[in-house]
């Protein structure tokens, strides 16, 4: 026997069983999120008789059960109980429609920049009859007050606040969609000579909405809990993409655990969340729940591989056959695998995993990174968080693992090896490292493949890219001193008074007077972090003239040995800023990065000895012309 039936239902009877909350949503389903344009175009499909696609529902009272929650906008909230089926797909489509035709208060959207608004939707009756007429353009929308104001929002264009000016001009409003008889006598009344015209419009337009009809899948309530999970993950693949938050939380809220309230807390069960924990920590703040997801289950399928792995090797005597070793289950990160993660290894590796990210923070920090913008890779937490997890007691902080961990990191960071699709490298990450450090393993393909390209330097220009913030984390931990204020840049706090910044050391100004060009001044070599204090005193001016102004102000007043040391912890050589000699300090400063950058890997760039005595052509080119200026 069929576990589902398939039946066309009037759109009608659709929506006002969604208002009297026989219709309702599992409660883990998304938010409402279509923009306002979305909505007008499917009320065009629906004027047109256009197919809008099929409806997917659960029957309530059987082996599947699930928190639910009224439609968004409907009021006052459904009683659970009343729900006779809940929305498995179709809920973006029912919602607009519910809120749009149904509701009699505004509809919350927002436009294509995000931006909230509080809509009524009309249909401009004349433009809708009008031969050839694109239907999106005859829909209105108007604010809360039913008002539309132009430019600067100084004056009313349109003024529908009143059943009469409705009426006067000819604006039917999509929630008396289905009570048009009562909208007509009131034209009757108001605006008799346009009664005919109404007429037309209600068989164009009006006849659609009141005759649509939606195909609606129902699966009955003898549907497994299995076919639920992996029905609700198919259909959900197209419009507004779900993610793999939203569909574990599907199959967890089907064993009744609600992961969204475990991630984000509820106020009316008092719990707080996963995530405001974590989130209380700024380098954490851009963590999501896919990420702690997945670092538990990397933290799983290491588990289980661990597990088979002791399994073989007292099957056979402590010696494991290569042809074995191949079928083991594998570490992963991929999203098939997060999906299949269950209920009772999410509790039973959350707080260990939550642990692990709470550590994250003192790890970054010990590399100078203190501020969440200044880290290159968020993607590369998810397996940092699940080797902490695993390294207990803080063993993280101990010499030598603390040695080899960096050492990862930074290999992660300047070979630029976590950006893009990464789970392949976080799933060997995860157990290469812990191999590494907990049994003296092998070196980690990261470590072993990273490699940095001298030149590379030359071409780091965007402050947004992991390798340049990497090289700047780089300058900060040797103890880079502000250039006015009397601290280290990474302690000056991120405020108005003493913001920070990246500025060029010899000024734009001055390069493109001498003919050095924007590809040779905007690289990190020309650039460090300094105070907006310190920059302005830097002006466009000479090295040789704004250390004078610099060391002259009697806030700094600082000798020139004080400040040739101070340029130093920048890794910038003083002698060539006092001369103006901008291809010397290139050569020089390129050379001391160079050798951070060695110093962070364990290994030195490509073709750093070449790097030492030619510079690349574009370069070349640069000082050449700065020469002949």
């Amino acid at each position: 026997m069929s576990s589902f039936e398939t039946n066309p239902k009037d759109m009608k009877d659709l929506l006002v069983d969604i208002q009297a909350g026989k219709i309702q949503l599992p409660d883990f389903q998304r938010g409402w999120v279509w923009e306002d344009m979305r909505i007008r175009e499917l009320l065009v499909s629906v004027a047109q008789s256009f197919p809008v696609g099929a409806v997917m529902m659960l029957e309530t009272g059987g082996e599947v059960t699930f928190e639910q929650r009224g439609v968004e906008g409907v009021e006052p909230r459904p009683k659970a109980e009343d729900a006779k089926w809940l929305i498995l797909d179709g809920q973006q489509r029912l919602t607009t429609l519910t809120q749009v035709l149904q509701l009699k208060t505004p509809v919350q959207t927002h436009n294509g920049r995000g931006k909230k608004m509080k809509l009524f939707y009309y249909w401009d009756i004349e433009k809708a009859l009008q031969p050839g007429t694109d239907l999106l353009d005859a829909i209105v929308a108007v604010d809360e007050c039913r008002q539309q104001y132009g430019q600067f929002h100084r004056d009313v264009t349109l003024d529908l606040s009143t059943r009469e000016r409705e009426c006067l001009a000819m604006h039917f409003p999509c929630n008396a969609m289905f009570d048009a008889m009562a909208w007509m006598v009131d034209l009757s009344k108001l605006n008799p000579i346009k009664i005919q015209q109404f007429l037309e419009f209600q068989q164009a337009v009006i006849g659609r909405f009141t005759g649509y009809k939606v195909p609606v899948i129902q699966l009955l309530k003898d549907t497994s809990k299995e076919a639920v999970c992996t029905v609700f993950e198919k259909v959900n693949t197209g419009g507004v993409a779900l993610n793999v938050f939203e569909l574990i939380t599907a199959t967890f809220a089907a064993e009744k655990f609600n992961l969204r309230d475990d991630w984000l807390g509820s106020v009316e069960r008092n719990m707080q969340g996963r995530q405001t924990r974590l989130h209380a920590h700024d380098l954490l703040r851009n963590v999501e729940a896919s990420d702690f997801i997945q670092s538990i289950t990397l933290l799983v399928t290491r588990a289980k591989r661990h597990e088979r792995l002791a399994e073989l090797t007292k099957a056979n005597a402590g010696v494991v056959p290569d042809e074995d070793k191949q079928q083991l289950p594998p570490v992963s990160a991929k999203r098939k695998t997060m999906l299949a993660l269950s209920r009772a290894a999410y509790e039973s590796w959350a707080g260990k995993v939550e642990q692990g990210y709470l550590q994250v923070p003192s790890f970054l920090r010990k590399q100078s990174i203190m501020r969440l913008r200044e880290l290159p890779y968020q993607t590369q937490l998810v397996p940092l968080a699940a080797i902490l997890a695993e390294l207990e007691d803080r063993a993280w902080l101990t010499p030598v693992v603390f040695d080899k961990l960096s050492l990862w990191f930074w290999c992660g960071v300047l070979g630029e090896l976590y950006g893009g699709a990464v789970e392949t490298r976080i799933a060997k990450d995860v157990e290469e490292v812990l191999d590494w450090v907990n049994n003296d393993g092998p070196v980690p393909a990261t470590v072993s493949d990273a490699s940095f390209d001298a030149q590379r330097l030359d071409r780091l220009y965007t402050r947004n890219s992991a390798a340049y913030k990497g090289v700047n984390v780089l300058v900060l931990r040797q103890g880079a001193q502000d250039w006015y204020f009397k601290s280290t840049v990474d302690k000056l706090d991120n405020d108005d008074m003493m913001s920070l910044d990246i500025h060029h050391i010899f000024p734009e100004d001055w390069c493109k007077k001498r003919g050095i060009k924007p590809a040779v001044f905007n690289s990190i070599v020309n650039k460090t972090p300094i105070s907006y204090k310190a920059n302005r005193k830097i002006g466009g001016t000479a090295p040789s003239a704004y250390l004078a102004k610099l060391q002259a102000d009697k806030l700094v007043a600082l000798d020139t040995a004080a400040m040739d040391a101070l340029l130093e912890t920048h890794q910038v050589p003083a002698q060539f800023l006092r001369s103006d000699d901008f291809e010397g300090f290139y050569a020089t400063r390129k050379a001391n990065l160079l050798a951070l950058i060695e110093q962070a890997m364990g290994k030195a760039p490509l073709s750093h000895a070449e790097a030492a005595d030619h510079d690349d052509g574009a370069a070349e080119e640069a000082f050449a012309a700065a020469k002949e200026a």
